[in-house]
């Protein structure tokens, strides 16, 4: 067989071509393009100063490879940055980073971000104790929330309040740190997603949103403010119908999980954007403009401010979404071993969703997305493997993908051009 001088190149770097699977049922939007596999990992390590220090770390428990997992990634110019929370004891670094200049594929090894002091387990102001997902805005900021907690379920310990630390990604150096309020949580809160929105004032008009999971609440943090507030909604608690997942072989409950994936839409022409945002026990999205968001007043009495979507249809399980600046969205789809998209210049309608990645054994719970210039990027991590049944380590149980954005859109409904965002009104605003 005649290999092509792309695939040739990409095996040659250490990396694999893979081609999106069946639809399965979601009807003939279904892109084509190949994903590359970027990177892989049977079993994440760490980059030690030296073998003599990593044989160290494993001898006092410090580091068990088989404990890793990582959940989050974001894309800042050479750096590709991987979030690995302390569910488990032996976890030496919460916030990672892989250099994309000294390592075109493989299974790199992982570094410290900014450095191994500040990844100190418990060491409350110092260090960061648990990161699950991350946003590097257009400022050069990089926005990480540290739990504070080790452990997971019934073990968890909050080791540290609830963090809110965002790093100048030109200096690696922390330049805000906000510890949330004592009313901004409660004694179910679990936060694993946050969303940034930078306003038409620019880096300093800037707001995080913050999606408690499991006390059902949304936090807001304004830069320029350095205050935070919290709102509730019966939007964002679970489907009591949707609490049962197949997944990898597995059927589990997480009836509980509520808000958890955001996604926020381009400036619109009020000067404001939408959140879109989902339970992850749910089939539905919901928006609210961020006009209410941002206003603490506002905020307070807001139901009717929130907007419901139609479902997604069946298997529309969702974590992580993202959406870029021509109002594409990608959002990851468990049930399917697959990642969706949406065109917001559409109704949110199940016709007008496509899958542009699928694939029943790469793309094993895939974990988190983003975009960033022009490509997509998403990673899959057999989460539930991990927590529920086991990992077989000689297998690859980790994997991110990038596939460009037009490519992964071709031939679906997400293509059309004549509906690319444009600062119009769009179906979605009031």
């Amino acid at each position: 067989m005649k290999m092509s001088s792309s695939l040739r190149v990409s095996l040659v770097l250490g990396m694999t071509m893979i081609f999106v699977g069946v639809a399965n049922g979601w009807g003939s939007n279904l892109g084509h393009a190949a994903l590359l596999e970027r990177f892989s990992w049977n079993i994440l390590d760490f980059a030690y100063p030296d073998e003599l220090s990593r044989q160290l770390a494993i001898a006092r428990g410090e580091y068990v490879p088989e404990n890793a997992l990582p959940v989050g990634i974001e894309i800042w110019k050479n750096k590709l940055f991987v979030t690995v929370p302390r569910w488990k004891d032996g976890i030496p670094a919460t916030l990672n980073y892989v250099s994309l200049d000294a390592n075109l594929g493989g299974s790199p090894k992982l570094t410290p971000y900014p450095n191994w002091a500040q990844n100190e387990a418990g060491n409350c102001g110092q260090g960061l104790t648990t990161v699950y997902r991350i946003h590097a805005d257009k400022c050069d900021r990089l926005w990480v929330l540290d739990t504070g907690t080790i452990g997971i379920g019934n073990t968890t310990v909050q080791a540290c309040p609830y963090t809110l630390n965002v790093f100048d990604l030109t200096t690696d150096k922390l330049i805000r740190e906000y510890k949330l309020r004592p009313e901004d949580t409660n004694q179910n809160t679990f936060i694993a997603n946050i969303a940034v929105d930078l306003g038409k004032g620019g880096c300093n008009d800037a707001y995080a949103y913050m999606s408690d999971e499991l006390g059902y609440g949304l936090i807001v943090y304004s830069w320029s403010d350095h205050k935070s507030w919290r709102l509730t909604h019966s939007y964002f608690m679970p489907d009591p119908l949707t609490g049962d997942f197949n997944i990898g072989g597995l059927n589990f409950q997480w009836g509980e999980e509520g808000i958890f994936g955001m996604s926020l839409s381009p400036l619109g022409v009020d000067g404001y954007r939408t959140l879109f945002f989902h339970p992850l026990s749910s089939n539905r999205e919901f928006a609210v403009s961020t006009r209410i968001l941002r206003d603490e007043k506002l905020a307070e009495d807001s139901y009717h401010e929130f907007d419901v979507l139609p479902e997604r249809g069946p298997l529309g399980h969702c974590t992580a979404s993202v959406m870029d600046d021509t109002g594409l969205q990608f959002y990851n789809l468990i049930d399917r071993n697959a990642v969706g998209c949406w065109n917001s210049r559409l109704p949110y309608t199940p016709a007008n969703q496509a899958i542009v990645a699928k694939h029943d054994e790469a793309i094993i719970f895939p974990a988190d997305v983003k975009v960033h210039e022009g490509l997509l990027w998403f990673i899959s991590d057999r989460m539930p493997n991990f927590l529920i049944s086991k990992l077989n380590y000689r297998d690859v149980n980790f994997r991110i993908f990038t596939v460009g954005v037009e490519e992964a859109i071709a031939g679906t409904v997400c293509e059309d051009p004549s509906l690319k965002f444009s600062g119009n009104q769009i179906w979605w605003r009031r």
